[in-house]
C-alpha cells in the first residue's frame, strides 16, 4: 500500500484538492500520534479525519485519473447473482462490492484501483473476468456490512444465543468450572468451542486468530491455503484470547512475550491435541492453534503420494541395516508425516526404535518416543547419547540443527544403527552441502548418508468431483510438459462440491526428490565436489527432480499444473 497512497497524496495535490502544505501538516501529526504504520497512509487517514478531504473526493480523483466510471452505491440495485458469485470473505477482505454479474463477467465497485492483486485473485477465485468502477471506501463498507452482514452477523450472533451445549457440539474440552460461569463468560466458552469444532469439521490443520486495528480475524488453514471465516466482534478480543491462555494452561496476565501450551480435547472417540502459540503484535496477542489428530494420522505409504516406482525405492532404503536417511525440505513441506510413514512401514516386534522428538506430534504404539526438555538440558544431542546405550537397530531425531546433534547422528550410523531425521534445504542434493557447512567432514557424510528425500506439498484434487480438463497452453510450456506428453496426460480438475467446500480440492500429496548415494556419488562428496556437480551426477543417474515428479502428477490427474507451478522450481538454463 506505500506506493498507492503516496500516489494518491500526490494526485490529491496535483488536482488541487488538497495543498501541499496541509499534507505536510498532516505528516506531522501523524508522526506525532505515533505507531509504526506506512505515514503515507497515516497522513491520508488525518486528512480524512479532518474533514480536510473526503473519500468521495479521492474515489473521484481516482476515477477520473484513471478513465474509471464513478458509482454512488446508494443509488444502485444490488444483484442476487452478484451477492451470490462473491464470497463475503472476498468482498470483506479486498474491499469490493459486487454490482452486475453474468456467465463470463463480474463488475465489481472497488476504493484501490491501484490493488490489481485484489483483482487478479479474485478473478482467479470466481473465474470471471472483472471490470471495476470506483466508489468511496465507506459506501463500500457500508453495501458489504447491509448485504452481507445481516447473513454473517446472524451466524456468529447465534453462538451467543441459546444453550451453551449448542455451541458446544460433540467436543469434549477442559472447560474448567463450567458451573460457575457468568452470564458474560458463556457465549466466549461457547464460540472458542464453536471454532475449534469448526476447524476440526473442515480439515483445517491450524486455527489463525489474528488482531487487527479495525477487526478480530479468524482463519483456518485448510491443505495449505488460509481461508478466512466469519469473524467475532472485535471488542470480544480480549476475552477470547483470555479464554483460549486459560484452556492452554498459560499465564493470562503475561502479554508481553510469546507463550505455548496444549489443549488436549476429545472428539466422540478421537483424542485431538492442540498446540497453542501466542505472539504478541500492535493490536493484542496473535493465536495460532495447530490440530495434530494423534490418531488420523495417514501413515501408509500410497497415501504421501509415491508412485510405485518410487515407493520401491523408499522401502529398500528404510529397510537397511545402518546409515542415515534424511528428508529436507521448508517448514510445513509434510517432512514429519513422511518419517512417521517410514516408521510405520519397518516398525516390527523384533526392532527396537526410538525416537527424540520436539515436541512428539504423534505417539505410535511400540515405539519409544523422547520429548525434548531444553529447560532440564534434555536436548537432541542429550537423548540421543543416551539412546545409544538403550541399543536400539533404529533412530529418529526430530532435526538435525547443530555440529554435535549431526555428529552423534552420523557416529551412530557408523556404528550399524539406521537414523533417520530432517533438515531444512531447498532439494536433496544441498543435505550434503549442508552437513559439511555444520561441520561434519566430507568422507564420514559419503562414508554415512545412504539417501535423502526432499520435498513439497501440493493440493489433491478432489475426488468427489473431478472431472476432464484442459489447462492453458502457456501453463503447460511454463511447467515444461511437452506436447507429445500432453496427448496422452489425463489431465484433471475439481469442479467443487460440498465435500471439498467448493474448493475443486480435497487433502494434499507430496512431489518428490530422491537422492540416492552410488558408490560414483560417494567418491564425488568424499572429494568435496561442488552441489552443481554432485546434482548433474544424480540427475545423469536417474535422480528424478521435484519438478518432474509433479509433472508426472499433473499428468495423471493427480493435482494441477498451478499447484506443482507454485511448489518447485525449474531447472536453470
Amino acid at each position: 500500500m506505500t506506493s498507492a497512497d503516496e500516489f494518491v497524496l500526490q494526485l490529491l495535490t496535483d488536482k488541487g484538492i488538497v495543498e501541499s502544505a496541509a499534507i505536510e501538516d498532516a505528516r506531522v501529526k501523524a508522526a506525532e500520534q505515533g505507531g509504526d504504520g506506512n505515514p503515507d497512509t497515516a497522513a491520508l487517514d488525518c486528512l480524512v479525519t479532518e474533514n480536510i478531504v473526503t473519500q468521495v473526493q479521492i474515489a473521484k480523483a481516482l476515477a477520473e485519473e484513471f478513465n474509471m466510471d464513478f458509482v454512488e452505491l446508494a443509488d444502485i440495485r444490488v444483484s442476487n447473482e452478484a451477492l451470490e458469485l462473491l464470497p463475503y470473505d472476498l468482498a470483506n477482505r479486498y474491499k469490493v462490492f459486487p454490482l452486475e454479474a453474468d456467465d463470463n463477467e463480474l463488475e465489481l465497485a472497488v476504493c484501490d484501483p491501484l490493488d490489481m492483486d485484489a483483482i487478479d485473485s479474485i478473478s482467479h477465485v470466481i473465474q470471471r473476468s472483472i471490470t471495476s468502477r470506483v466508489a468511496p471506501l465507506e459506501e463500500i463498507e457500508k453495501a458489504i456490512h447491509q448485504y452481507y452482514d445481516s447473513a454473517q452477523a446472524e451466524n456468529v450472533d447465534s453462538l451467543f444465543t441459546g444453550t451453551e451445549e449448542e455451541g458446544k457440539g460433540d467436543l469434549d474440552l477442559p472447560t474448567g468450572e463450567e458451573g460457575d460461569l457468568s452470564e458474560d463468560e458463556a457465549p466466549i466458552i461457547r464460540y472458542v468451542h464453536m471454532v475449534i469444532s469448526e476447524a476440526l469439521k473442515r480439515r483445517a490443520s491450524d486455527i489463525h486468530m489474528e488482531p487487527l486495528e479495525k477487526r478480530f480475524r479468524v482463519r483456518y488453514r485448510i491443505d495449505g491455503v488460509l481461508h478466512e471465516v466469519e469473524n467475532p466482534p472485535k471488542r470480544l478480543q480480549p476475552s477470547i484470547v483470555s479464554r483460549i491462555k486459560l484452556m492452554s494452561d498459560v499465564s493470562i496476565a503475561e502479554k508481553r512475550v510469546p507463550l505455548d501450551g496444549r489443549i488436549n480435547i476429545k472428539v466422540g472417540p478421537k483424542v485431538i491435541d492442540l498446540r497453542v502459540s501466542t505472539l504478541p503484535t500492535a493490536f493484542g496477542e496473535s493465536i495460532v492453534m495447530r490440530i495434530l489428530d494423534k490418531e488420523g494420522l495417514n501413515l501408509g505409504l500410497p497415501e504421501l503420494g509415491f508412485f510405485s516406482d518410487d515407493q520401491a525405492t523408499f522401502e529398500r532404503i528404510i529397510a537397511m541395516p545402518d546409515g542415515v536417511f534424511l528428508v529436507t525440505g521448508p517448514t510445513g513441506s509434510g517432512k514429519s508425516t513422511t518419517l512417521y510413514s517410514a516408521l510405520n512401514c519397518i516398525n516390527h516386534p523384533d526392532r527396537k526404535i526410538i525416537t527424540v522428538e520436539d515436541p512428539v506430534e504423534y505417539e505410535m504404539p511400540g515405539v519409544n518416543q523422547v520429548q525434548v526438555r531444553r529447560d532440564v538440558g534434555m536436548t537432541f544431542s542429550a537423548a540421543l547419547r543416551s539412546m545409544l546405550r538403550q541399543a536400539p537397530n533404529i533412530i529418529m531425531v526430530g532435526e538435525i540443527r547443530d555440529k554435535e546433534t549431526a555428529e552423534i547422528a552420523i557416529n551412530a550410523a557408523l556404528t550399524g544403527h539406521m537414523v533417520f531425521s530432517t533438515l531444512h534445504t531447498n532439494d536433496a542434493p544441498s543435505a550434503v552441502s549442508r552437513l559439511v557447512d555444520i561441520g561434519i567432514k566430507p568422507f564420514l557424510v559419503a562414508a554415512a548418508l545412504r539417501a535423502v528425500l526432499a520435498q513439497r506439498l501440493v493440493r489433491r484434487i478432489c475426488p468427489n468431483c473431478k472431472q476432464p480438463h484442459t489447462p492453458d497452453e502457456k501453463l503447460l510450456s511454463s511447467l515444461g510438459i511437452r506436447s507429445d506428453q500432453a496427448l496422452d496426460a489425463n489431465f484433471m480438475k475439481g469442479a467443487g462440491c460440498p465435500k471439498c467446500n467448493s474448493t475443486g480440492f480435497r487433502g494434499r500429496v507430496g512431489v518428490f526428490e530422491m537422492f540416492t548415494m552410488s558408490e560414483e556419488l560417494q567418491q564425488m562428496v568424499y572429494e568435496d565436489a561442488s552441489l552443481v556437480a554432485l546434482r548433474s551426477k544424480s540427475k545423469e543417474m536417474g535422480m528424478r527432480t521435484m519438478r518432474e515428479d509433479g509433472i508426472r502428477k499433473v499428468i495423471a490427474g493427480v493435482t494441477l499444473a498451478e499447484e506443482v507451478l507454485h511448489s518447485t522450481v525449474g531447472e536453470a538454463g
